[in-house]
């Protein structure tokens, strides 16, 4: 099934699914930026649409109805996406709506949601950016699931070390991995070697040159999550 096909297929199912209103936002609101994160970013990453749904409505702490871009739901994560065009969220926002969007985004991580936003211009002019963050995003709920297993591209705790390292902000050492995973010192140096095979992470010496006492990013890095 192409790209094509399958949207139409994943509309179809969900405008039968709802009647009023909600089948009228779909129809209305599913429009040129929502297709094309669809076509750009969301279908070369995952080849599907199961748990993706559009036009979703929650309620915000006022208790009015809004709907989100999409929200992917699966039995342990909510995530909400959503697409922002320059125009509509900054230059036609003035200072009110600017707040109301920043306390519902506050209030759905509050109830359980994960809020996050792409850029029109990116989905439209940089997909594979999309791609790369939303793949880490997804990668981190995967990976919590237990996702990955030997042998696979890449497993959980591979995964959870390249996310640890990126946002220490410095290169990553095994005393960092034991900490984080809960992992003995020889499996923390395990899990590294690995990423240096793989060449996610680079090896550095000490003072010396003697032995690897730390290691560093490689510019592959974001692609592997």
């Amino acid at each position: 099934m192409d790209f094509e096909e399958a949207h139409l297929f994943f509309l179809d199912r969900h405008l039968k699914a709802r009647t009023g209103e909600r089948r009228d936002r779909l129809r209305r609101g599913h429009r040129e930026a929502e297709t094309l994160f669809c076509r750009n970013v969301w279908w070369p990453l995952r080849q599907n649409f199961d748990g993706l749904h559009p036009e979703y409505e929650v309620t915000d702490w006022r208790g009015l109805n809004y709907f989100c871009d999409f929200v992917w739901m699966t039995p342990y994560v909510r995530l909400v996406i959503e697409i922002k065009g320059f125009g509509p969220h900054v230059q036609d926002m003035d200072r009110r709506k600017y707040c109301r969007e920043l306390n519902r985004e506050t209030f759905l991580t509050a109830v359980g949601f994960q809020v996050i936003s792409f850029a029109y211009d990116d989905v439209a002019q940089r997909p594979e950016l999309c791609m790369t963050l939303l793949r880490m995003v997804l990668g981190r709920y995967h990976a919590e699931l237990g996702g990955g297993s030997p042998g696979t591209r890449s497993s959980g705790a591979e995964r959870e070390t390249v996310r640890l390292a990126c946002a220490l902000g410095r290169p990553i050492r095994p005393i960092d991995v034991r900490k984080h995973l809960g992992v003995n010192h020889r499996t923390a140096v395990e899990l590294l070697n690995a990423l240096c095979e793989q060449k996610v992470l680079t090896r550095e010496s000490g003072a010396q040159n003697k032995r690897v006492v730390r290691y560093s990013l490689s510019d592959g890095a974001f692609g592997y999550l």
